[in-house]
C-alpha cells in the first residue's frame, strides 16, 4: 500500500464561496506544495515558489464550469480575501 501524503491530503480539497461576482472554487496550496512561480491578478506581483496561495476558478462562468477551472488563477490569500468586487 502506497505511503500517504499527508501535506497534499491537507491541502487539496476545494471550498465553494458565493461572492457578490459569483460562485467560486478556492483551493489552498501549502509551501510545501507551492512549485512554481505565478502572477497574482489582485495585485500583479509574482506568487514565489514555497509560498502558500490559492488557486481560484469560477463556477459561474459563463461557458461552463470546466471553462471556469480552465481559467484558474494563483492568488495570494490576502489579495483574495480583499479584493474589490468591481467588474474588470
Amino acid at each position: 500500500m502506497p505511503e500517504l501524503d499527508l501535506e497534499r491530503a491537507r491541502s487539496g480539497i476545494a471550498r465553494r464561496e458565493s461572492a457578490p461576482d459569483g460562485e467560486w472554487s478556492v483551493r489552498p496550496v501549502t509551501p510545501g506544495r507551492a512549485e512554481k512561480t505565478y502572477i497574482c491578478p489582485g495585485c500583479s506581483t509574482a506568487v514565489l515558489p514555497g509560498v502558500a496561495h490559492l488557486v481560484v476558478w469560477s463556477e459561474s462562468h459563463l461557458f461552463g464550469a470546466a471553462a471556469g477551472l480552465a481559467e484558474r488563477r494563483h492568488w495570494h490569500t490576502n489579495c483574495w480575501t480583499s479584493r474589490s468586487y468591481r467588474y474588470r
